[in-house]
């Protein structure tokens, strides 16, 4: 009698289960960025919450079907994909227009590329609103690097010199009889200590230690308001539009009053013809912005602060360069003020940006938040 095999009574191991496609895409719904999984043909595989969202259409009735009627010239995307199943190139860059639904066509700029998996292609929407933001914020902070640099070594050189300077007409001063020749000992004194405050004020935010503690935005906006009101007392309007719900966050409390009293104190003194005539207007106003992208980083959270005016705006000439040492739109500007205070804001990982045109200027203020 001849015994079973004992093994064929095992039950063959089980096929690896691949997964599905809403598991493969599930982490694309995460992207701010517009994004379609396609096939070769120009069906849609899949379409992410914020390309659902800009279509204004349910991804029920973008899926399934071809992709080439969301735009304005749907022979360009049909071209596109045709040279990627050949592998002409990997990966193609061009600019078109998106037909939402109820809206006017969107100007993308659109990066079509292949996955892993054949016949399927990722297709990439970047607003260029949006891109242009993203070029914007990355000038700043490259430009924020470049100023500190600048800054520090600049400051370091005038100050060895300075102090010999200043040695040598105190000096002078001790040699020389005449009361004339004195006075001119002592403007020599007078600048050089003039030069050194600036100095100082150059390297105090590179000097002073990051103080870290718990930070309520409306407490840092509320000082500032305090300050603004008692050096304007007149023909100013400081108006309150405050998210009451946005939480405490880890910050140097000091570093972000100054932040935004720099951005204020500018805004008032701007707005010097509006107090004059009664209607002045300084708004501080705080929001919570979601699943946003600025600095190369994307965050789940981040605080809006806006230092809104309605002053004459930024002059043309100085408006790509303000956040520059030294640059100044008023007459006896030591233009540090916002630099300085792009420094502190990015001392907390954070942003300033600017808009403005005649009537209107918006300084928003970008920290994540945990």
């Amino acid at each position: 009698m001849t015994s079973r095999d004992s093994s064929a009574n095992l039950a063959a191991p089980a096929a690896a289960r691949l997964p599905s496609k809403v598991e493969r895409f599930q982490s694309l719904d995460l992207l701010a960025t517009l994004v379609a999984m396609v096939r070769g043909d120009g069906t849609v595989l899949f379409a992410n919450s914020a390309l659902e969202d800009a279509l204004g259409t349910s991804r029920r009735s973008i899926e399934g079907a071809s992709f080439l009627p969301f735009f304005t010239e749907p022979q360009v995307l049909r071209t596109a994909l045709d040279g990627a199943r050949i592998n002409e190139y990997a990966a193609l860059r061009y600019d078109a227009r998106l037909v939402r639904h109820l809206s006017e066509p969107m100007p993308v700029h659109v990066v079509l590329a292949q996955t892993d998996t054949p016949d399927e292609f990722v297709v990439e929407l970047l607003p260029l609103e949006a891109q242009a933001r993203q070029d914007r914020e990355e000038r700043l902070i490259d430009q924020a690097q470049a100023n500190k640099e600048l800054i520090r070594n600049l400051a370091h050189e005038i100050k060895n010199p300075l102090g010999g300077i200043r040695g040598a007409a105190q000096l002078l001063e001790m040699e020389i009889e005449g009361k004339d020749l004195k006075e001119y000992t002592r403007v020599i004194i007078h600048e050089a200590d003039r030069l050194q405050t600036l100095v100082d004020r150059l390297l105090a935010p590179h000097r002073r230690p990051h103080v870290v503690g718990d930070v309520n935005i409306h407490e840092v906006c509320e000082r500032v308001r305090s300050l603004i009101l008692a050096e304007f007392p007149r023909g100013l309007r400081v108006v309150r539009d405050y998210d009451t719900s946005i939480p405490e966050f880890r910050g140097d409390r000091e570093q972000l009053i100054q932040a935004v009293l720099n951005i204020a104190h500018n805004a008032a003194q701007a707005l010097a013809e509006r107090m004059a005539a009664g209607d002045a207007m300084l708004t501080f106003k705080t929001r919570i912005s979601r699943q946003v992208t600025f600095g190369k980083q994307r965050y789940r959270l981040a605080l809006e602060l806006h230092v809104i005016d309605n002053g004459p705006g930024v002059p043309d000439s100085i408006k790509d360069r303000i956040f520059f040492p030294l640059v100044s739109g008023r007459e006896g500007g030591s233009g540090l003020g916002l630099t300085l205070a792009q420094t502190f804001v990015q001392q907390h990982h954070g942003l300033i940006e600017c808009d403005s045109v005649p009537g209107r200027t918006d300084f928003k203020i970008l920290i994540p938040l945990p």
